[in-house]
């Protein structure tokens, strides 16, 4: 869908968000119905490294709990591999209101956002999940039996992956704060003290379990792309923070500047 033009009257922006609403909707919708098809393979396949410590398999307690538990694998699949589609439909739609140098960094942020989101589910997939899991079923002891649900097992892996997925958004949410002049670069360099603290409340929010496997290696990944995108916006915007740190100090365009 083509972008929109910078002025339109304000219920023609209802309309084209409706548009892209509906878009999304449709993407969501045959996703859904044409992988509904290989909705055990993809069970299967999301659900591997836990099966592995379970030892069991999962039961289903209700009698259409089959056909749920299979549209359900078959939506999420959609909204993985349909994310493009999504986050495009999101990001054009705000993007008239960028002015014309801010817009050509749309398409190199919608690209990392995508590929750091599959990061995000792979580093909990691989590295995350299994541990996880395992502390999580350790809690019982040996004085408690545990009879898997299926549904309730895969909804909570897959919030894991999501979970990481969205986490793995922070170099993209920080460069548009700094770009956009939100919060300038060197007030967020200067409180990195809170950031941490913020960083550790959002891995806490975002992992379903209280595992401190999961809520350490999602707090770690978060602190090591914080401060991988506090590089790359200050390489990438290096005059406008030294215009800033100028102004700052009250410095003429002529007097020598410390390095930012």
């Amino acid at each position: 869908m083509p972008i929109t033009p910078q002025r339109m009257p304000f219920f023609d922006h209802i309309a084209e968000l409706r548009r892209r609403i509906v878009v999304i909707a449709v993407t969501l919708l045959v996703g859904s119905m044409v992988l509904y098809t290989w909705g055990w393979q993809i069970y299967a396949l999301v659900m591997g490294p836990v099966l592995e410590i379970l030892k069991v398999q999962p039961q289903i307690f209700t009698p259409f709990g089959t056909f749920g538990l299979r549209f359900t694998v078959a939506f999420y699949a959609a909204i993985v591999v349909g994310s493009p589609i999504i986050l495009w439909q999101i990001m054009a739609f705000f993007l008239p209101a960028l002015r014309d140098k801010e817009r050509r960094y749309v398409v190199p942020t919608f690209v990392a956002g995508v590929l750091l989101f599959a990061a995000g589910v792979a580093f909990c997939y691989f590295i995350i999940l299994d541990t996880a899991f395992a502390w999580i079923l350790a809690q019982g002891g040996t004085t408690v039996g545990v009879t898997p649900d299926a549904v309730k097992y895969f909804q909570g892996v897959v919030l894991m992956l999501i979970g990481f997925g969205v986490g793995f958004e922070l170099p993209v949410i920080v460069f548009y704060l700094v770009i956009f002049n939100i919060v300038p670069y060197a007030k967020l360099r200067a409180s990195w003290r809170v950031v941490y603290v913020v960083l550790m409340l959002v891995a806490s929010a975002a992992t379903p379990d209280w595992s401190p496997w999961t809520m350490g290696g999602l707090y770690a990944a978060l602190v090591v792309l914080y401060e991988l995108s506090m590089l790359l916006a200050r390489v990438t915007l290096r005059k406008r923070i030294a215009e800033q740190k100028r102004a700052e100090l009250g410095l003429d365009d002529d007097d020598e500047l410390a390095t930012v």
